[in-house]
């Protein structure tokens, strides 16, 4: 059923590619054709009555649910079927058909549509056979309002249906905003558990023990709190790591990171295709870059390998990327999905509905790729 409209003022129908103006002309040609046109005080009276009860129903029309809707449709209908055989006025139906095409139930759509449009077609057909020259004179407008019933109706429900579907999409895209923060905030939390958690329960233990020591042993007790300064200074430049993370890292900055950390690990490089993707959200980007640093870092501390290819692919539905070494590859025993980082890669991933797959063939190959449009994962 079409949205309720508290404003007296909608009955002029807004956003249908007229302007008001029209409308109020729309609204004053009645009383044009039953003052000026008719020919006697009696289809006068007549024409006002029918005149102020269309417009009655028609507001009632839109303060309606259910089937009292279709009951004021009726009334409209009948109305203006009327005013076009008794008094050639036919531009009440243009009223009709843009109420009808703001109902979104889409059987009630097509039964009203389907209608209106055939007794609307009736009405004009009858009253040309009874030869009148008024009705003549309104050629030219009568082909338009015949058109108007036939498009208007269509033009605004697939609007109605375009702007629904438009405003379920900005919510889905403001929840997954929402889930984005929500995730990045539990990411935080777990690195900084993991950071700080481990080092500072190893500081307070070690702080005991010195302060145990410092009597008894002090060359023991200076070694503990040398441990403690190291074990701090470990905490901060990890944190610090975190943070700089936080920020958000280009793709194109970290390819440049990579180069250089794979150079002063006599590591050679190769890349190949482009940087970026006009498609892919800045989102996937950071995800992507972080991947990468990942993949890189394990080619690095695990692969033994003197060779390092990075390939970037589009598609028009997505990103990938593929990491591939010469070196040792994963181990038989080890999943790689689990060991070397590579389940936080594959947690990032899945967020955003992306993809990661490892395997060996003369040396480590990781593949990650993302969709150029994230979706939120699982229904509603």
């Amino acid at each position: 059923m079409p949205k309720s409209r508290p404003n007296w003022f909608h009955i002029i129908p807004r956003s249908t590619g007229l302007s008001s103006y029209v409308w109020v002309i729309f609204c004053i040609l009645p009383f044009y054709f039953v003052v000026f046109r008719s020919s006697s005080l009696l289809e006068i009276i007549f024409g006002i009555i029918m005149i102020l009860l269309f417009f009655t129903a028609y507001r009632v029309s839109f303060l309606s649910k259910g089937w009292t809707v279709y009951l004021s449709v009726s009334i409209e209908m009948i109305i203006s079927i009327v005013m076009t055989l008794v008094l050639g006025y036919v531009y009440f139906s243009l009223f009709l058909a843009f109420y009808i095409g703001n109902i979104q139930r889409k059987a009630g759509f097509i039964t009203l549509y389907i209608v209106h449009l055939v007794t609307t077609i009736i009405a004009i057909s009858i009253r040309f056979f009874m030869h009148s020259e008024i009705f003549f004179s309104q050629l030219p407008f009568i082909i338009i309002t015949i058109l108007g019933v036939i498009l208007l109706p269509l033009n605004i429900y697939n609007r109605n249906k375009r702007e629904r579907l438009e405003d379920q999409l900005k919510r889905a895209n403001e929840k997954i905003s929402q889930l984005v923060v929500l995730e990045e905030r539990q990411r935080i939390a777990r690195d900084l558990h993991d950071i700080l958690g481990q080092k500072l329960s190893l500081i307070g233990l070690k702080s005991d023990l010195a302060g145990k020591l410092i009597d008894l042993k002090p060359n023991a007790a200076k070694l503990e709190i040398d441990d403690i300064h190291q074990t701090a200074r470990t905490a901060l430049k990890e944190v610090r790591e975190l943070v700089s993370d936080m920020k958000g890292v280009r793709l194109e900055d970290e390819l440049v990171r990579v180069r250089q950390i794979l150079q002063a690990a006599q590591i050679d490089l190769y890349v190949h295709g482009d940087n970026m993707s006009d498609n892919t959200p800045l989102l996937a980007e950071n995800v992507l870059a972080m991947c990468l640093k990942e993949a890189v870092t394990n080619v690095v501390k695990h692969s033994k390998a003197s060779i390092c290819t990075i390939s970037i692919t589009h598609s028009p539905n997505d990103m990938m990327i593929k990491v591939q070494d010469n070196g040792m590859g994963f181990p038989e025993k080890i999943d790689p999905g689990k060991e070397n980082g590579l389940q936080g890669m594959r947690e990032r991933l899945e967020f955003i509905n992306g993809s990661l797959e490892t395997y060996t063939d003369h040396g480590a190959i990781i593949t990650f790729s993302v969709p150029n449009v994230i979706q939120q994962t699982g229904g509603d």
